[in-house]
């Protein structure tokens, strides 16, 4: 594909605006030229590389025919948003969320676009911290164990017990996980509005995500 057909929409705005300023303007629009494009050339090489590779496995292995993709318009502009969406971010967590969308879009065949605009949309606004709290409390207990921690007897306490147990580092930062939880909440993702609320230790380990949350979650993870 010719460079020109490739650059980054943003980044060629940014440098317009940078270049419209007289002089110094036209040296910082070059200097950030410099600074931005090798390692946003950087990305999309890995990206289109890491999902040509996955597209051959699903080829060799579930026996989808390549060539049929092309007349897919779905996939197609799954495809667009989540190349648009992974050249974005530095963070290995999201940009293999993003392919685990184009992915998991084959494995439904009748995926709906809109729904998935929504996944995207949720995946880009969220941190990694919103994704994994969410994988923790769909099966807290689950969690814990397979991640190697035993779950200790609980007969009153909060959610952040669960926390504390799987993410110490978060132990000190209860404010910052509240606000987490209530876009998961307003996301409709989770059913119970705060970690802070005092339960029985059934209460605690029990699962918090709704039915949208696990069709969220089945479409971003790693099958």
């Amino acid at each position: 594909m010719e460079k020109d057909k490739v650059k980054d929409i943003t980044y060629s705005l940014t440098k317009a605006g940078l270049g419209s300023i007289p002089v110094v303007g036209a040296a910082a629009s070059e200097l950030l030229g410099l600074i931005v494009t090798p390692p946003l050339e950087k990305r999309r090489s890995e990206w289109m590389l890491e999902v040509g590779e996955r597209l051959k496995m699903l080829e060799e292995t579930k026996g989808i025919l390549l060539e049929s993709l092309k007349e897919n318009d779905t996939f197609i502009d799954i495809v667009i948003q989540t190349t648009q969406l992974a050249n974005k971010t530095s963070e290995e967590e999201k940009i293999k969320i993003y392919q685990n969308v184009i992915f998991n879009s084959l494995e439904n065949h009748n995926p709906e676009l809109a729904e998935i605009q929504i996944f995207l949309h949720l995946v880009e606004s969220f941190t990694v911290w919103h994704i994994k709290l969410l994988v923790l409390f769909d099966n807290p207990k689950k969690w814990l164990i397979t991640n190697g921690i035993t779950p200790p007897e609980l007969m009153m306490g909060s959610m952040f017990s669960v926390v504390d147990e799987a993410y110490p580092e978060l132990k000190p930062k209860q404010k910052f996980c509240n606000l987490i939880w209530s876009d998961l909440y307003r996301a409709g993702l989770v059913n119970t509005d705060s970690l802070s609320g005092m339960m029985s230790g059934n209460g605690i380990y029990a699962k918090r995500t709704t039915e949208f949350g696990d069709k969220f979650l089945d479409f971003i993870k790693t099958k």
